[in-house]
């Protein structure tokens, strides 16, 4: 999770990713930011995030995303 919080901090600075639950839905995150995420964390975690996993429920937060790079591994 350390690594998760890493990777987003160097992409938005101002947002504090610990509490924030609401990334997608309150627009923290844009569609850009998403496809960054995605290459970025398919190669960190070397996982593959298809198409199908790219939602708000997976990205609204540090403990979904993580979750479902827990599932993807």
């Amino acid at each position: 999770m350390d690594e998760l919080l890493e990777i987003l901090k160097e992409a938005k600075p101002e947002v504090d990713f610990s509490t924030e639950k609401a990334l997608i839905d309150n627009g923290v995150l844009d569609s850009f930011d998403v496809v960054q995420l995605v290459m970025k964390l398919n190669e960190e975690f070397d996982i593959e995030i298809g198409a199908e996993e790219i939602t708000p429920e997976n990205f609204n937060s540090a403990d979904s995303i993580w979750a479902m790079i827990e599932r993807l591994q």
